[in-house]
């Protein structure tokens, strides 16, 4: 692999899998107004074809199948979104997550190093974590996973330094933890749904009766359970910051937040707010295994990825959630 990272914001030629759902639709979109050339690939198991920004090139298919052929083309470097995502899933059928997220990468890595594509940007999680012993959780943070889904992100992450110092492979890791909002046209919209955002907003539009709230006994200022939200715009120009920022022989990981967090009780007001829906909300146990506050610390991101979430206010996100929602609504094609 080359020795070193292109001039920083030069216009280049990537490709970006998973670019047909949330992140990475939204990530694509971005990289086209910068300049890039984009090819998005997907094989539409989560991902939605009309959500391939206009613009881009659509390769259908896996990632690991796709790439000994497509990079041989010649790319810049590619944005890894593509994977199993849902925890619970994860547990009940953790082959699907070894094979569908580990496995899927170590093949596309082996087809970046064939074919001399020089710089990754990994979309991991703060689940690699677990249950943190401090909050906001800094990346020098215990990496002690509680659920598969987290275990395989970790190991990806694992064997993308493996080959950062075997190979030259010039590549940033991101993690972070609930993702929200929405950007134009680009939004959340899960078959299976687990976010609460959406979740809250689906009883707004009538296709839930009401929300579950998970413990309200948690030692928080509402007795519910603090996440960090951040918006996916937000989300996907640390991908682009992160593009620039690659060094050739390196494997750099940030953590991603939006400095603060959110309970599950602002959430819904946050919801209502915006709505003018009452929504339903019920309490029901604690889930096994859910802390109390999960946060991520993301100064070194700022600091070193020159990074700064610009759309922090809680109700501003559910907004554009909310319009998304509202614009599927109407167009549901």
């Amino acid at each position: 692999m080359p020795t070193d990272s292109a001039t920083p914001n030069k216009p280049r030629k990537l490709v970006v899998t998973g670019g047909a759902g949330y992140v990475g639709s939204v990530c694509a979109a971005r990289l086209l107004e910068a300049g890039h050339e984009v090819t998005v690939v997907d094989d539409l198991s989560t991902g939605h074809a009309d959500a391939v920004p206009e613009g881009a090139r659509f390769v259908e298919g896996n990632a690991a199948e796709v790439a000994p052929t497509l990079l041989a083309e010649g790319f810049d470097g590619v944005l890894h979104f593509a994977a199993k995502s849902l925890v619970g899933e994860s547990m009940q059928d953790p082959s699907l997550y070894w094979h569908g997220n580990v496995l899927t990468s170590l093949q596309l890595l082996d087809a970046m190093r064939a074919h001399g594509t020089p710089r990754l940007v990994f979309s991991s999680t703060a689940a690699t974590y677990g249950e943190p012993e401090t909050s906001p959780i800094p990346e020098t943070a215990p990496t002690r996973p509680t659920n598969t889904y987290g275990a395989t992100k970790l190991a990806i992450d694992h064997a993308i330094s493996s080959y950062a110092r075997a190979h030259g492979l010039a590549a940033v890791s991101l993690r972070y933890f609930n993702v929200a909002g929405a950007y134009g046209r680009f939004g959340e919209r899960h078959a299976t749904e687990t976010h609460l955002i959406p979740l809250v907003l689906q009883v707004a539009t009538g296709d839930r009766a009401q929300v579950q709230i998970y413990g309200d006994d948690y030692p928080t200022d509402d007795g519910t359970a603090v996440r960090d939200y951040i918006h996916v715009a937000d989300l996907a120009d640390a991908h682009l910051l992160a593009l620039e920022h690659t060094r050739a022989g390196e494997h750099q990981i940030y953590n991603l937040g939006n400095g603060t967090g959110f309970s599950v009780r602002q959430v819904i007001e946050a919801c209502r707010t915006v709505t003018g829906h009452p929504i339903p909300a019920v309490v029901s146990q604690r889930r096994a295994g859910d802390p109390a506050v999960l946060v991520a610390a993301s100064e070194q991101a700022r600091e070193r990825l020159g990074w700064k979430p610009e759309r922090t206010d809680l109700a501003g996100i559910v907004e554009d959630a909310w319009r998304f929602t509202q614009q599927r609504a109407a167009n549901p094609a």
